[in-house]
């Protein structure tokens, strides 16, 4: 894995040849921005897009499987098994400290942003016709993006956080159809099972006091 480096985060979404690590600076200086950062009712937006992504993620998966054709249909409990993927770890729980359980959050989401826009370019190639399964995985990533725009606010309002390590999966580029097809389907496994996992961790924390 790539040593870690000071890079703008919009860059290190196009650094995925392979898995990359690097800082994602939340905020243009050297400090958090104090102007124009937070929306209204972030906390608030923040539960709805966690619990949206969460009630969507399996449905996602699905149609995914669906359009990727045999043997993925038949056979995806051994093709999409995500246990040989990269995936951030996510350790917090109910009992971890609020900003612990943000910076995960940020974590895992900027990673699977990454990963969402690796899918979405793989099945523009391969299923150009699929138009709901194009249309779910943009607006899963748009969502995704919501998410992390928000998440930036909440670390840098609440606890004066502007850098976060992240880390990004391999890149399909250059992997044949078959094996983009692949993939895409161990990280949508794998994001099935985490975001449940996300959702009953995180969502008593952005409860309102």
């Amino acid at each position: 894995m790539a040593a870690p480096r000071v890079v703008p985060f919009v860059a290190l979404l196009l650094l995925q040849r392979r898995p990359v690590a690097g800082r994602a600076l939340l905020g243009t200086g050297s400090t958090c921005p104090t102007n124009g950062l937070c929306r209204a009712n972030v906390q608030e937006q923040t539960r709805r897009q966690v619990a949206l992504l969460n009630a969507t993620a399996q449905d996602l998966f699905s149609l995914y499987l669906k359009c990727q054709g045999e043997p993925f249909s038949s056979e995806s409990d051994r093709l999409c098994s995500p246990s040989g993927i990269f995936f951030p770890p996510f350790h917090v729980n109910r009992t971890t400290e609020r900003k612990e359980v943000m910076v995960a959050m940020y974590k895992l989401f900027a990673f699977l942003n990454a990963s969402l826009g690796n899918i979405t370019r793989d099945q523009e190639e391969l299923n150009p016709t699929a138009k709901e399964l194009l249309d779910r995985l943009h607006n899963t990533t748009k969502t995704t993006r919501g998410l992390i725009s928000n998440l930036t606010c909440l670390l840098c309002k609440h606890y004066n956080i502007f850098q976060v390590d992240v880390s990004y999966g391999e890149s399909s580029k250059g992997k044949s159809a078959f094996k983009k097809k692949q993939q895409g389907c161990q990280v949508l496994r794998k994001y099935v099972q985490v975001i449940a996992q996300a959702a009953r961790v995180l969502l008593p924390h952005l409860s309102p006091a």
